[in-house]
């Protein structure tokens, strides 16, 4: 298993344009939303981090924590998005680790409780997750799973 390091966009001046591009490889979110939070982050308005591992440069997997992650359930924040792990690492707890790194970050500057919202069923509990709930994303029908870890 190579020597990840997992880190957050603060620990790591110069890597949100880069980050910014990745994530929307991934999600199909526009990559100035993605900086818009990620500088916010940066420039200290905010304690909704961006977390990496990473492989040697590459970004092998990632998450970020956003005020809302596009749902009907405003009233539940802050919510960790975008996660994700290429399929080259998956299955080494990486997805876990950065889970942990966000929220003990976000606990350190007295946040919690912290959600997510996903179509994955048993995964999140592995982590500490609890199921809180059904919620719709915007724009869709069909309602998905709410978690919550306290």
């Amino acid at each position: 298993m190579p020597p990840y390091r997992f880190v957050s966009l603060r620990e790591v001046p110069g890597l949100e344009a880069a980050a910014a591009a990745w994530f929307h490889g991934k999600w199909g979110v526009p990559e100035e939303a993605y900086r818009a939070c990620m500088d916010g982050y940066l420039a200290g308005k905010t304690d909704y981090g961006w977390y990496l591992c990473l492989d040697g440069d590459e970004i092998a997997g990632g998450l970020g924590v956003v005020g809302n992650d596009f749902h009907e359930r405003k009233n539940l924040a802050p919510d960790i998005c975008a996660v994700w792990t290429e399929e080259s690492h998956r299955s080494r707890g990486i997805a876990g680790r950065l889970l942990g790194l966000a929220v003990e970050d976000l606990r350190r500057h007295g946040i919690s409780p912290v959600y997510l919202l996903t179509d994955h069923t048993g995964f999140y509990e592995r982590y500490g997750w609890e199921f809180l709930c059904l919620a719709k994303s915007d724009g869709e029908t069909a309602p998905s799973r709410m978690y919550i870890h306290r």
